[in-house]
């Protein structure tokens, strides 16, 4: 049985027989991080708003994707558009310049200030209106332990979820406090919170990715060190996993610290009149695993041992998370909204006319998708009879 599917801009691949058995259970819908890259998660939810479409019972955001989930419970279409477009682009947010000769840190505090003002005010009332008594969170990863955790959106500490979701660590200067423990961007453990989103009993799990399909897996990292998962999906595993994190991050930190220093050095002796910018526009975090290393010389005496831990935890927990959008448990349907290929936006950095281009594409992937929707629909009140 094969209980996963995918919708794209111009192709649906789904077994609407098999989808039909799990859409009497909860729903969720899950938001990939992945900085302008939203802007394709941006347009297939303004595709979901302008047709009125919300069967979701719970709701799961990284970085960019929870912006845009709070931008769809408030009823704001548009805004995580104008947010991206109109924000991310300016050199208040964010200079490549400025970042390497100022050390000007992002400016998350001052993009997500504008969120409490017109034009770009969330309708937090609202929201909170729409999201009645179901949930909605925000991934988030522990400074020190690097475990993800996820915090509810749209209550009275709205900002502070929203800043901790997106600190990216060595980009944005500090961490962010929650309820007396300190985090950092979401992206470190749970880029794709569809383990969560799994482990809170929804059977139909509906996931907007911002990679293409040719974009599933990395080109690998020569050298890396190999750590043999073997995962087996059940709910004990994963919750024997949150106790035996600790154990497993001293294990990959043993293997993958010497690995960095090495490839650091590496980096420090390669020509790099084209490595800041390719660190930057690179892959699903904030760069490609290709160019991890190249960070030396954005970072400097900041790429440190700790650094490099978040890089090991990204990475594996990424591989994680790809094993088990490829294999799902039994018990539940993954169907992945995504482009049918790599959107020409990066992280950051992009052109206003590649973002304005990757919003159309979520736009017909979303109004896609609703067909595709109401399909398994007919098929099990046809079934029911």
């Amino acid at each position: 049985m094969v209980n996963s599917g995918s919708v794209t801009n111009s192709n649906t691949v789904v077994d609407f027989d098999i989808l039909t058995k799990y859409v009497t259970g909860k729903t969720a819908l899950v938001a990939q991080g992945g900085g302008q890259r939203g802007i394709f998660t941006a347009g297939v939810l303004d595709a979901f708003l302008l047709s009125n479409f919300d069967p979701f019972d719970e709701f799961y955001g990284t970085s960019a994707g929870a912006l845009n989930l709070c931008a769809y419970l408030c009823q704001q279409p548009g805004l995580g558009k104008s947010f991206l477009t109109e924000l991310t682009t300016d050199s208040r947010f964010f200079s490549l310049f400025g970042f390497m000769r100022r050390k000007q840190a992002l400016g998350l505090d001052w993009a997500f200030g504008k969120l409490k003002d017109y034009p770009y005010k969330l309708d937090i009332d609202m929201g909170r209106q729409v999201l009645g008594e179901r949930k909605a969170y925000a991934a988030v990863t522990h400074n020190l332990s690097f475990k993800d955790a996820y915090f509810e959106m749209l209550k009275d500490n709205w900002f502070d979820v929203l800043m901790a979701t997106s600190a990216i660590p060595n980009l944005y200067n500090g961490v962010i406090p929650l309820d007396g423990q300190e985090y950092v961007d979401g992206g470190v453990s749970a880029s794709i919170p569809v383990q969560e989103a799994w482990r809170k009993e929804n059977r139909t799990i509906i996931v907007i990715r911002t990679e293409g399909l040719s974009s599933d897996i990395d080109e690998p990292i020569a050298d890396a060190p190999k750590v043999n998962n073997n995962v087996t999906w059940f709910r004990e595993s994963l919750n024997q996993l949150q106790i035996q994190w600790q154990e497993k991050v001293s294990q990959w930190t043993s293997d993958w610290n010497s690995f960095f220093d090495v490839q650091v050095e590496k980096a420090k002796l390669q020509k790099h009149e084209h490595s800041h910018l390719s660190a930057l526009n690179g892959g699903r975090w904030l760069f490609g695993s290709g160019d991890i290393y190249r960070l030396s010389h954005l970072m400097g005496e900041k790429f440190d041992s700790g650094f490099a831990d978040m890089l090991m935890v990204h990475y594996q927990t990424y591989a994680l998370t790809q094993d088990f959008l490829n294999l799902p448990p039994d018990d539940c349907y993954i169907l992945q909204i995504r482009p049918d290929q790599p959107l020409r936006t990066s992280s950051l950095l992009s052109k206003k006319e590649d973002i304005l281009h990757d919003y159309e594409l979520g736009l017909d992937a979303g109004f896609r998708f609703i067909e595709a929707y109401g399909q398994v629909f007919a098929n099990y009140h046809r079934i029911s009879r």
